[in-house]
């Protein structure tokens, strides 16, 4: 069974129900991460997942609403270990290697708390008690700036990435593609409409777009450069010939009943696929 986890649905703008975004893969025993945005540990957990399962995150670019918790999952996912899983495997746009670095590398920001855990007797003892043995070592992590194209493969599923087109040339930004045993699923990151994400997401099963805000308030607003409002996330679905659309990093607008109602039936008369409007800890199975 392949099931997508919404753990985070929302934009840079806290609202009580949605924040930044995230999402979880699990396909077979592999768990897949897509992006750490707020809180996204929390909402990791309260989903029913464990940090220390996911064994591989991909970052669609680096806006602080994408990646700010991921500090604190690396230093979870280390602290609750026993010393004994998989190598966390980080894949993300130019700046991928620097902030996984600037976190806990030699230098990093977060190196004084590895080596109080590491080397006081109270810490030692708690990892001790969890089953891990002794010496502890640092996290286990191989981190990767990456391109487009093919990116990784297990025997089960693979990624590919093509260029989103979002906050250039300030930021580098990437969609992604993962193929497994029961379908396909397209995570576009933050993205306008565009040929290389459309190629992208061809024929695939589930497509995740980001929709910031209902299309005229978008484009009434000037908002619409470098993101997709409802109907720019309809006709990419509708072009890409996807079978169901899901709707996410929603803003605060949409977000409201009466909007994202009134959107849903705008984007069933562009787009003949299923439209899912996504909520935090929702899970798709596909």
């Amino acid at each position: 069974m392949t099931r997508i986890h919404i753990l985070g649905a929302g934009t840079p703008t806290p609202t009580a129900t949605r924040f930044g975004s995230s999402f979880v893969v699990e396909i077979g025993n592999d768990q897949i991460m897509v992006d750490c945005g707020p809180a996204t540990t929390h909402k990791l957990v309260k989903s029913g997942l464990w940090p220390t399962k996911i064994d591989y995150v991909f970052f669609t670019h680096h806006h602080f609403d994408h990646d700010v918790d991921f500090p604190c999952f690396l230093l979870t996912r280390w602290d609750q270990s026993i010393g004994k899983e998989n190598i966390l495997q980080i894949f993300g746009p130019k700046l991928t290697e620097e902030f996984t670095e600037g976190i806990i590398g030699e230098n990093g920001l977060f190196k004084h708390d590895l080596i109080a855990r590491m080397n006081f007797s109270g810490s030692k003892q708690v990892y001790v008690n969890r089953g891990g043995t002794l010496p502890r070592k640092p996290p286990l992590i191989s981190a990767k700036n990456i391109g487009e194209g093919k990116i990784f493969s297990t025997k089960n599923w693979s990624v590919t990435a093509a260029t989103a087109v979002h906050a250039q040339p300030y930021l580098d930004s990437l969609a992604y593609r993962i193929d497994g045993p029961d379908g396909s699923m397209v995570f576009t990151g933050d993205t306008e409409p565009c040929k290389s994400v459309e190629n992208l997401a061809k024929n695939a099963d589930i497509m995740l777009c980001m929709c910031w805000d209902e299309q005229t308030e978008i484009e009434k607003n000037h908002e619409n450069r470098g993101q997709c409002g409802t109907l720019d996330a309809a006709k990419l679905a509708q072009a890409s010939n996807v079978k169901k659309l899901a709707l996410v990093h929603v803003g605060p607008n949409l977000s409201k009943d009466s909007e994202n109602k009134k959107a849903i039936k705008e984007i069933k008369k562009v787009y003949d696929g299923e439209v899912i409007f996504s909520n935090e800890l929702m899970k798709i199975d596909l």
